[in-house]
């Protein structure tokens, strides 16, 4: 490029070119822009030598950085940093300054920032907006979470009492209908006490499931084995209310089945969803729990022959205290928690209806195998 081009490109976009002569002196190169002649009036050609500590007294550090940026020879600019200064006519001007080295010279860049700066500014300053409104939500959320478990802790503790009550009517002499009575009372304050637990665990959820998990193949939950410890566990209770709990036979265990999370909190999703296809099963019916390759994901479903999931309702199913119409069981927590573990691990849930009728729950997790193929590589 010419020169005579170049250096009018440099004046266009407010840099101002300088090279180190010796001391504290610099000479200008090139055309000199606007803006930097309200500061040195008189420099109009390459022949006037600049003194620049004593209109940039903020250049006094950086240029003792400099010289050993220039004897180094570092092939990348040494930055100065922003700083403002004051014109002759009262205008602040905000100024970086950049050294580099070409051709064995020592140069130094002064550039106006202008609306490159306001830009910053603006980024910083919403950057420290966000940075206190993230604050200030963390502290509320604190504050509700010790309220939360306040109130819990007083109910808890009502309910101890009234616990201890029931027992003490048990050793009474009281009628069929009184012991029948009891009975319902003792059962709706076990139903008391699990809705209490429920209500902690979702919110304790939240702050679990931003905890670690593991993206190393080696330590990696196996897919298939969670899915098959959750079907034995939950098969008696599925085997004694006469329903048909099963692991898909066909699935192909010469296949690597490792994800990305952590084995009990994925177990914990299986058994909260095969538990919610229970509760929603009618006598003599199957929930099948299959296991499938994805891509780069691995996708678990439960599937039931249940009534299925309204439409209104599905949109909502993994809110927190969503529940069906029925309200069957619990607090509307469990899909919750299974929602906001399944996304801190990079997966993805949801719910579809069987064309054949029933609900279909699944939801998919990155496999491990690749997840550490891929921080190798990085």
């Amino acid at each position: 490029m010419n020169k005579s081009i170049t250096d009018e490109l440099f004046a266009i976009l407010d840099t101002v070119v300088l090279e180190h002569l010796n001391d504290c002196y610099f000479q200008v190169v090139g055309n000199v822009p606007k803006w930097f002649i309200q500061f040195y009036p008189d420099v109009t050609s390459e022949e006037n030598k600049i003194n620049l500590q004593t209109k940039f007294p903020f250049l006094e550090n950086f240029l003792i950085d400099a010289e050993d940026f220039w004897h180094d020879n570092i092939p990348q600019p040494l930055k100065s940093g922003l700083w403002s200064e004051i014109d002759m006519s009262g205008q602040e001007c905000h100024l970086e300054a950049s050294a580099v080295r070409l051709e064995n010279k020592k140069i130094l860049l002064i550039e106006l920032l202008g609306v490159a700066y306001e830009e910053k500014q603006s980024l910083i300053q919403k950057a420290r907006q966000n940075s206190l409104t993230h604050h200030y939500l963390l502290k509320e959320t604190q504050k509700k979470e010790i309220l939360l478990h306040c109130i819990l802790h007083d109910v808890a503790g009502q309910l101890t009492g009234i616990n201890c009550c029931f027992a003490l009517l048990a050793m009474e002499n009281l009628t069929a209908k009184g012991r029948d009575r009891l009975e319902i009372g003792k059962r709706q304050s076990i139903k008391q006490e699990m809705l209490i637990q429920e209500i902690l665990k979702a919110f304790s959820a939240e702050v679990k499931s931003l905890e670690d998990f593991t993206v190393d193949s080696a330590q990696a939950p196996d897919a298939v084995r969670c899915a098959r410890e959750v079907v034995e566990a939950l098969l008696p209770t599925f085997s004694l209310n006469k329903r048909i709990l099963q692991l898909e036979p066909n699935i192909d265990l010469a296949q690597d089945w490792k994800v990305v999370g952590e084995n009990s909190r994925l177990e914990r999703v299986l058994f909260n969803l095969v538990e919610n296809a229970f509760r929603h099963s009618p006598l003599g019916s199957t929930v099948t729990v299959d296991v499938n390759q994805d891509g780069e994901f691995i996708l678990f479903t439960v599937d039931d022959e249940g009534p299925g999931v309204p439409e209104d309702i599905s949109k909502n199913l993994f809110q927190k205290f969503s529940q069906g119409r029925e309200k069957s069981g619990k607090a509307g927590l469990g899909l919750y928690f299974c929602r906001i573990t399944v996304e801190r691990w990079g997966g993805s849930i949801g719910y579809s209806t069987r064309p054949k009728g029933g609900s279909c729950f699944w939801f998919r997790l990155p496999r491990a195998v690749l997840q550490a193929q891929a921080g190798n590589q990085n």
